[in-house]
């Protein structure tokens, strides 16, 4: 049996295992588990036992008694902006997060993945396209992790330099009304040139009788907040604007005339480094003439497929969202149509007499929802490009899929999020 004897406070030495998903490390204590934060595979350390249930423990790295050779001092708090693999070297990051994909496929999808999934490598400092920062008094920053304490986002790193002095000089100027807003979204465009920032009002307030003006304001290229309906706009331009040359350069693989036009409410991929490396790889998964897009936010892959040629049927259900897909379709509406549904409710629908070749799902860290995984099942629909921020839920869903009749092909993944644990994969499901 177990020892269960471990208690809140208490100093055990545990030897560091292996990786899990959310970015702790196992190892085990008197045959018990427990989740090790600060720690890599490999190293012995002291750690302080946080909590205690009946199946796990969970625990802080205190001392390092044998260290791993891929350990490096973080410059910043690693529980500051979920940092939690920023002591460990970025090589060993990649190789780390690789582990737990494979690792997710074997032990939740029962499905054995015999070759290394390559993790494709971001720069460290700067890759934020888009974040959501806390705002209190007249500051902002992310919350220390399991805190409601304000920390430093510029100390991570996360952010373009130009973002967090464009912050605070935006709220400082509106003053006393800062104490109205309880958060802040940042948002911009590939080169940095247009910044959106979305003052989200705390409840009860309301935000878009502000006056603002941006000619004091350097970096802002517009600002906006929460209407009655919809998103307001309080200064400048509402949204930013991408290039299919801002994101992919000058070897663009789809139409060079591609914009994606966002507003910061509006959910988009957050890495600037690797976004065009993200669609490239979709656009080679999908392989077929006609396909779905389901979740699809403002149309990052439907456009892209749509300017190359293909058919495509774009879904997205959030409003926001939805309005900026409607925008970015107009120059491809006689190959991609708009439905701004739940994906649960499209997914109801049978397809009729429509030939689809491919089925893109991006769902969010949650997964496919059981409906609208058996919606998608029963399609049958030959190819199904899953594209996850959640190694987990992405082997839950895995599994279900070859349940019903799919085999895993291909897997690739990006470090969307360096010095986090989060990692993005692009699954390739065939049907038998």
């Amino acid at each position: 049996m177990p020892d269960t004897s471990l208690s809140s406070g208490e100093m055990i030495e545990v030897a560091i295992e292996r990786p899990v998903a959310g970015g702790r490390m196992l190892a085990r204590h008197g045959g018990q588990i427990v989740f090790v934060a600060g720690a890599i595979p490999g190293e012995r350390v002291r750690a302080r036992i946080e909590r205690v249930n009946r199946q796990a423990a969970w625990a802080q790295v205190v001392d390092v008694l044998e260290a791993s050779a891929d350990r490096r001092t973080p410059a910043y708090d690693p529980a500051c902006g979920g940092a939690f693999y920023a002591h460990i070297g970025y090589e060993r990051q990649r190789q780390i997060k690789s582990d737990v994909i494979v690792d997710a496929f074997r032990r939740i999808g029962r499905i054995e993945i015999t070759e290394p999934v390559l993790v494709a490598p971001s720069p460290e400092r700067g890759y934020r396209l888009r974040a959501r920062l806390h705002v209190r008094g007249r500051r902002a920053g992310f919350f220390r992790e399991a805190s409601h304490l304000l920390c430093d986002a510029g100390a991570t790193g996360q952010l373009h330099a130009d973002a967090l002095p464009a912050i605070d000089a935006l709220l400082r100027a509106i003053d006393r009304r800062a104490a109205d807003c309880d958060d802040l979204i940042v948002s911009e465009n590939v080169y940095a040139t247009m910044r959106v920032l979305h003052l989200g009002p705390r409840p009860g307030a309301r935000l878009d009788d502000l006056q603002v003006s941006l000619d004091a304001l350097h970096g802002i290229s517009g600002v906006t907040t929460d209407g009655p309906a919809e998103t307001f706009s309080v200064a400048g331009e509402p949204a930013v604007l991408d290039t299919a040359e801002a994101v992919f350069g000058a070897d663009s693989p789809v139409d060079a005339s591609v914009v994606w036009r966002r507003r910061a409410s509006s959910f988009f991929q957050a890495n600037r480094f690797l976004l065009g490396s993200l669609l490239r790889c979709v656009l080679r998964a999908v392989d077929a003439e006609s396909c779905i897009d389901l979740y699809s936010g403002v149309g990052l892959f439907a456009v892209a497929l749509a300017s190359t040629g293909r058919r495509v049927v774009a879904v997205e259900g959030d409003w926001a969202s939805g309005a900026d897909l409607q925008t970015n379709a107009v120059p491809w509406r006689e190959r991609l149509v708009v439905e701004t549904t739940a994906v649960e409710r499209f997914t109801r629908q049978p397809l009729g007499d429509r030939s689809v070749g491919a089925v893109i799902v991006d769902p969010p860290r949650t997964g496919l929802s059981a409906e609208a995984l058996d919606g998608v099942a029963a399609w049958g629909i030959p190819r199904l490009v899953y594209v996850s921020c959640d190694p987990p839920t992405l082997a839950r869903d895995a599994a279900a899929l070859v349940a019903a009749g799919y085999r895993l092909g291909t897997v690739d993944a990006l470090d969307m999020f360096p010095n986090t644990p989060h990692v993005e994969t692009i699954a390739v499901f065939e049907r038998s």
